[in-house]
């Protein structure tokens, strides 16, 4: 695990600057401590810092191959990159590492742009190509590693994390505000935007092309959900386990310590229990995070201890307090990079930081509600289809919903009368359409409105012919797992130089669950497959909680221990929030939070960590 950047000039008269590809480096070290690689020459340049994984004694980088014609840049893990290896050298090529980076190169030689078809892991990567005069910037299918670029009419350039973009001095820090309004809906900027204008991500699933025909973007994968022949349950439920069984052994693959994070829910305890499996008799570390104080009620522990010594398993647990909340928030807006409002970012945070102390590899259980329906929103937009297609509901929502007290239920009733492409937006949810309509205007609203519709819209209509299901589970994987919760996973653990390997998200798993009947995975509960799989070998009080999520006792918080942190930064003269939004529509949302009359916890969040980012990312840089 790694951090990449770099800077490709179109004129090749027009030489990169060595000292810009220094900084832009060096704004990368807490990604990789280990050791720093450049290569600097005419109109390219690439940085690269290094967390030593796999042949750490032979894996500097860039590597270049055997004729110096190629260089590569890798943040990631290839983890069938031995057997790849195998192939090319009976194709002929010769290997100086034993490391899965210079596989990727010969790969390139051997497959060119069709390299990335051959790659099973997360990867962001870049390939500088002497001969050919082209650049080829990659990322993984399901944007486990993060990859983002910066073009104008003279550069392109690209990193793992936008502060080493801001390193080059023309590269502008400007807000771009219809990524605001987006924000605002969904509590992260959704993909390829972010929320600097001009600076976007790679779409997971795509590679970037710099040559003399210009700069191109093509989608290399994406997910099928047509059903294939029809196969008995048995084979079904045998094929899951071998497929998950073999995504987590090779995400064994490490010469350093390995753990897992450990919630004492389904997933992760899954996990735990294939890597008990193989193992060799040694203990798993496993990780768990809760609160202190009144908060503690929202732990975890006892579920986590129960998985834990279910296997045991070498456990260890991190009690949070609300005051290291607050005084981590600036620091963690930074290794953010952007604004992105999930609270469970800051618990995420000093979990790594603890398990950093033990391993440098941690395994979770990203991606199982994303790919099996684990979310109860699944549950809830199906039964509003139902009551769409089977009822007037679509005539009389505007009506009925004028007519009821709730905001909440209001937002119900509204969606009754919507077909699920207007009315599904992800998993996470900011500010409702009223409480927008207060802070930017109706004007702004309707075209945040026609944004949101482009976003997910396009994804709706690539899945047109898949069941409701699945065409929520593929705007999902397009939009919330790589713009939310993928992100915030790579940057939390990442600021604590930790490795982290999600083993649901092996793109193979991923086309077989795609495929699988929906009762497979919803039915009565989400994740269908996965419990009948674990029944028998977790604990059956662990098989059958309910989903809780990440819990953080963020509203408490707001009302006790963080009002006044919350006031000292929304309600300033000079805030941020001032100068974009209404004031007094803030205001507002404070106070009702404060007096407990309604849960304005989220949205509260989601201003203040704007409010923090543009402090330390515009205000400071002014």
């Amino acid at each position: 695990m790694c951090a990449i950047c770099g800077i490709v000039n179109f004129n090749a008269a027009d030489l990169v600057d060595a000292a810009v590809i220094g900084k832009m480096t060096q704004a990368l070290a807490h990604r990789g401590p280990d050791d720093d690689g450049y290569f600097v020459e005419g109109r390219v340049g690439l940085g690269h810092r290094r967390l030593s994984i796999i042949d750490r004694s032979g894996g500097k980088q860039p590597i270049f191959n055997e004729d110096e014609s190629a260089a590569i840049i890798f943040n990631g893990e290839i983890y069938n990159y031995r057997d790849l290896a195998e192939g090319l050298v009976s194709a002929g090529h010769i290997f100086k590492t034993r490391s899965d980076t210079e596989t990727i190169l010969h790969a390139y030689e051997e497959y060119g742009e069709d390299c990335v078809q051959h790659l099973r892991g997360m990867f962001g990567f870049a390939i500088w190509d002497r001969r050919a005069r082209r650049l080829l910037l990659a990322r993984d299918r399901l944007g486990v590693k993060p990859v983002y670029y910066y073009r104008n009419g003279r550069f392109l350039a690209f990193a793992s994390e936008i502060k080493a973009l801001l390193e080059i001095p023309s590269v502008p820090r400007e807000v771009d505000p219809e990524a605001l309004d987006l924000y605002l809906s969904l509590r992260y900027v959704p993909g390829p935007r972010t929320m600097f204008k001009n600076i976007f991500r790679l779409p997971p699933g795509h590679i970037l092309v710099v040559d003399d025909r210009g700069v191109r973007t093509k989608k290399y994968w994406d997910i099928d959900y047509a059903a294939p022949e029809p196969q008995s349950p048995k084979y079904l439920l045998e094929r899951f386990r071998d497929l998950l069984d073999e995504s987590v052994r090779m995400r064994l693959m490490a010469e350093v310590p390995l753990g897992v994070f450990l919630s004492g829910g389904l997933d992760s305890s899954a996990i735990l229990a294939l890597m008990s499996k193989v193992g060799g008799g040694e203990r798993v570390k496993t990780f768990s995070v809760g609160y202190d104080g009144e908060a503690g009620e929202a732990n975890e522990f006892e579920y986590a201890r129960l998985a834990a010594d279910a296997f045991a398993a070498e456990h260890y647990e991190y009690r949070l307090s609300a005051k290291e909340f607050q005084d981590s928030a600036s620091d963690l807006v930074w290794h953010l990079d952007e604004p992105l409002a999930d609270p469970s970012a800051i618990p995420l945070y000093f979990i790594s930081k603890l398990a950093r102390e033990h391993i440098t590899v941690v395994l979770s259980g990203e991606g199982a509600d994303e790919i099996l329906g684990g979310y109860g929103i699944y549950r809830r937009m199906l039964a509003l289809d139902k009551i769409y297609q089977h009822s007037p509901a679509g005539l009389l929502a505007p009506w009925v919903a004028r007519l009821t007290p709730s905001e909440a239920l209001r937002h119900y009733v509204r969606m009754s009368g919507q077909p699920l492409e207007a009315r599904y937006r992800g998993v996470s949810r900011g500010f409702g359409a009223e409480g927008k309509r207060r802070l930017v205007g109706e004007d702004r609203v309707r075209q945040s409105e026609r944004q949101l519709r482009g976003v997910f819209g396009d994804y709706f209509d690539a899945v047109q012919q898949a069941s409701p299901l699945n065409r929520m589970l593929y705007v999902d994987a397009k939009v919330w797992l790589p713009d939310d919760l993928l992100i915030k996973a790579d940057k939390m653990t990442m600021a604590n130089a930790l490795e982290l390997r999600v083993p649901f998200l092996d793109h193979k798993l991923v086309e077989f669950s795609a495929a699988l009947p929906d009762n497979r995975k919803l039915n009565g509960s989400g994740k269908a497959i996965l419990r009948q799989a674990m029944r028998g070998v977790l604990p059956d009080a662990i098989i059958d909680r309910p989903k809780k999520g990440f819990p953080i006792p963020i509203s408490s918080w707001l009302r006790g221990e963080l009002r006044q942190f919350t006031r000292d930064h929304l309600l300033a003269r000079q805030s941020a929030c001032s100068d974009y939004l209404d004031r007094g529509a803030v205001s507002r949302v404070i106070e009702e939070q404060d007096q407990g009359r309604t849960d304005r916890s989220q949205e509260i969040w989601t201003l203040l960590v704007f409010e923090l980012w543009h402090q330390q990312f515009m205000e400071s840089h002014a």
